[in-house]
């Protein structure tokens, strides 16, 4: 972006099309904004700005940072890499969504632990460290009839989820990085099609501001696996639980994945706080990326001094 100092750091390793449409959306407020690797970042108590040396910002450290991305990496890379966010906020600089939120939702046991304690209904689910443990939980679930999805403790897009049915063999401990996430398989809804389907609420600053529902041939129904999306009407019960969810697990801006369960029941299965919305920029006429690039905006210390 050339050598004029940009106001704005957006955090990511992948720009691509959403990282676009956020700097269309800061340049539609007249902000410049960078894309900034975490990688890229360190610490410099000496030469650094307050301490921190962030590619484009050597002078003066950013007016607000959009967390598109955090790459993974070894446990001490992604501490360090979580560490410059926290240390931002700390700083004053609004961090969107912070640091502490990006660490619950990426975390899919403290989501569960989070969303239960609120009382926001969610699939009944398990984590263990041992192997034990998790085998008896299988088997009380496969003696029920319930089929057992094992979920990365790390992960989006559904990448990683393996649904077992009965006779199937717990996944060895190398493969699961030794936790066992595991979550009762809810039915998600079929048509007359048999097709599978469950909803995508986005929220932001505690308001449901688009939502769609993904279809699919499996019960897989992310867009990154070939879910198609559809528009839905206001749906008073299903926003009240997206926005629910959000306040919950202390999100600014949250992608929130719903579904009914097999007693028909509204069930939140996951709280995104790095979600994509190209799928769900297909089906409203919202400008996603403007509203939420205007929300972080509203944050910013300087407001009106940045043409908020």
């Amino acid at each position: 972006m050339g050598a004029q100092q940009a106001d704005i750091a957006i955090v990511t390793d992948e720009p691509g099309w959403h990282g676009k449409r956020l700097v269309e959306a800061f340049r539609a407020r007249g902000l410049l904004a960078r894309y900034v690797s975490l990688g890229e970042c360190h610490i410099d108590l000496q030469r650094g700005v307050s301490g921190v040396v962030m590619p484009g910002f050597e002078q003066t450290l950013p007016q607000a940072v959009f967390v598109r991305g955090v790459a993974g990496g070894t446990l001490q890379q992604v501490v360090l890499r979580m560490d410059f966010l926290h240390y931002l906020g700390e700083l004053g600089i609004p961090v969107y969504n912070h640091a502490r939120a990006i660490e619950k939702s990426v975390d899919k046991a403290m989501t569960s632990v989070l969303l239960h304690h609120a009382g926001i209904p969610t699939p009944p689910t398990w984590v263990a460290e041992g192997e034990s443990e998790a085998r008896a939980v299988l088997m009380r679930e496969f003696a029920a009839g319930h089929d057992v999805l094992v979920k990365p403790l790390f992960g989006s897009q559904g990448e990683g989820i393996v649904r077992l049915t009965a006779g199937d063999a717990l996944p060895d401990a190398e493969s699961v990085g030794h936790v066992w996430y595991m979550q009762r398989y809810s039915a998600r809804t079929r048509d007359a099609l048999g097709e599978w389907s469950d909803w995508r609420v986005m929220v932001i600053d505690g308001k449901p501001v688009a939502g769609m529902l993904r279809k699919g041939r499996s019960w897989l129904n992310n867009v990154s696996q070939g879910g198609r999306c559809e528009a839905i009407p206001p749906d008073e019960a299903l926003t009240r639980l997206a926005v629910d969810a959000a306040r919950a697990t202390g999100m600014d801006y949250a992608g929130v994945d719903i579904l009914r369960d097999d007693h028909g029941r509204l069930t939140v299965l996951e709280v995104n706080s790095i979600p994509a919305w190209k799928g769900l920029q297909g089906v409203t006429s919202l400008n996603i990326a403007q509203a939420l690039a205007d929300d972080l905006l509203r944050r910013c210390p300087a407001a009106g001094e940045i043409a908020c």
